[in-house]
């Protein structure tokens, strides 16, 4: 069996060149004997590729671009299924080729076999074992417990209990969340009550100062009062006290001469 290749050697799109190296590539990393077809200069490379692609894997134009891939006469597919392929490890089944012992693909064969009626081998076991045993299902129903039979109701008794074990931490978050905001307010009223008590504090300190002032101003004026009652006579009062003295000096001299008089008269 060999696997050809169809590809464009001239072909103007970047994107076409990179698929066909990237299936070229893959091809010669995994060693697989393959043949290169141009079709970009043999017609008949052209005209048998498009002939042979299945219709319902052409596109909506009819016209089949490269790279495509067939094996002898059959059709595999074209990048894109190629590409799908390698990412699943199963190129050598798209290539109809049998995997190489060791690799990716044998080891994932070998884990499911297959047989000829597309049926798993566990599966073809299980049947004939059901139908050489004759085992009918009150007999299958004794040997499995009854938990397991059950088992969709106990499956359903976790989920109750996961969801009211979820509802339980929910209500305690619920019940964390209001004892904080509950802390909080509590908090805010003292700082409130804090603020206050300083704000009254300072109220009755302004008033006690204005009353000290009051008391102050009050000493001041009767002090001033005092002061004024004890201060000594001006200059006019000390001028007019000066004359009353002269007068009543005068006064007595004009006395005494008066009487001096009468005294020599009445002689």
């Amino acid at each position: 069996m060999v696997i050809k290749v169809f590809l464009a050697s001239s072909s103007g799109s970047t994107a076409i060149k990179k698929k066909q190296q990237d299936v070229v590539g893959f091809l010669e990393a995994l060693k697989v004997d393959y043949t290169q077809l141009d079709i970009a200069c043999n017609e008949e490379n052209r005209m048998w590729m498009r002939q042979n692609v299945p219709e319902d894997k052409k596109p909506s134009n009819g016209i089949p671009l490269p790279p495509q891939i067939f094996n002898e006469e059959s059709y595999c597919g074209d990048y894109d299924t190629f590409f799908d392929a390698k990412e699943d490890n199963s190129v050598y089944s798209f290539l109809g080729l049998p995997p190489p012992p060791g690799s990716k693909e044998a080891i994932q064969a070998d884990k499911a076999p297959i047989v000829e009626n597309g049926t798993h081998e566990e599966e073809t076991n299980a049947e004939e074992t059901n139908g050489e045993g004759n085992l009918d299902d009150d007999s299958l129903s004794k040997e499995v417990p009854e938990e397991e039979r059950n088992g969709d109701a106990h499956g359903e008794d976790e989920e109750e209990q996961a969801q009211g074990a979820e509802e339980e931490e929910h209500n305690e978050g619920e019940e964390e969340v209001a004892e904080g905001e509950t802390a909080g307010d509590e908090a805010t009223e003292g700082e409130t009550a804090g603020e206050e008590a300083p704000a009254e504090e300072e109220e009755e300190a302004v008033e006690e100062t204005e009353e000290v002032t009051e008391d102050t101003k009050a000493r001041e004026a009767e002090e001033e009062a005092e002061g004024e009652d004890d201060q000594p006579f001006s200059e006019e009062e000390e001028d007019l006290q000066s004359e009353e003295e002269e007068e009543l000096r005068q006064l007595e001299e004009e006395e005494e001469e008066v009487e001096e008089t009468q005294e020599e008269e009445a002689e």
